[in-house]
């Protein structure tokens, strides 16, 4: 059985929980972070020398890194309706994983901290460079049902935690209608419910 170490409102855990209960497989979560002032015991760090959450335990071996786990996970679940083994189609996936991390997660990190602002006191290019993130976002979905293509895969699982909260923060963003329409695909399905039902 796998287990899972990291808080269930850390969207980062959130993309890992909602593969798991994709596939229905059984796993343990634990109750891992800063807050929990457990990410920095020796023990930890010899699996995750960041001191980051989630780590993913699978008997002997540990990954760390969400996006790294969803690939393992996936591989080994045999998953290619999820992570193809087409080479081509699965740099579609790629491409939208890394992108998140590249890209949109910099920006979502500073909408993150500026949301729980004045408005004052928020950063002036905060608004503007999630809405810029985001608009590319938008147009692959205008095209596509989901992020790689007509069917869910891990790029949907990696970016829909995270973009569930760019799009609520209080910044006035610009309409999305096809991450609006993708996001209640997403909802509809009892696995991103439950991983993202802590928030």
């Amino acid at each position: 059985m796998y287990q899972l170490l990291g808080r269930a409102t850390s969207g980062n855990v959130q993309k890992v929980m909602f593969l798991l209960e994709e596939l229905g497989v059984s796993y343990e979560r634990q109750d891992y972070g800063r807050q929990f002032e457990n990410t920095t015991t020796a023990d930890y760090l010899a699996m995750t020398p960041t001191a980051k959450v989630p780590t993913l335990k699978d008997g002997n071996v540990s990954i760390w890194e969400s996006h790294s786990i969803l690939r393992y996970v996936a591989a080994k679940e045999k998953a290619a309706n999820l992570y193809p083994t087409d080479l081509a189609a699965r740099s579609q996936v790629d491409r939208w994983m890394d992108w998140t991390l590249a890209s949109l997660n910099p920006v979502f990190l500073a909408g993150f901290r500026d949301a729980k602002k004045p408005e004052a006191e928020r950063a002036p290019d905060t608004a503007k460079n999630l809405a810029a993130e985001l608009k590319i976002l938008e147009g692959q979905l205008a095209k596509t049902p989901w992020i790689a293509g007509e069917a869910m895969t891990i790029a949907d699982m990696a970016l829909g935690p995270v973009v569930r909260r760019c799009v609520a923060f209080p910044f006035g963003l610009p309409p999305t209608p096809a991450i609006a329409a993708w996001l209640e695909r997403l909802n509809a399905r009892p696995a991103f419910r439950t991983a993202t039902a802590a928030g």
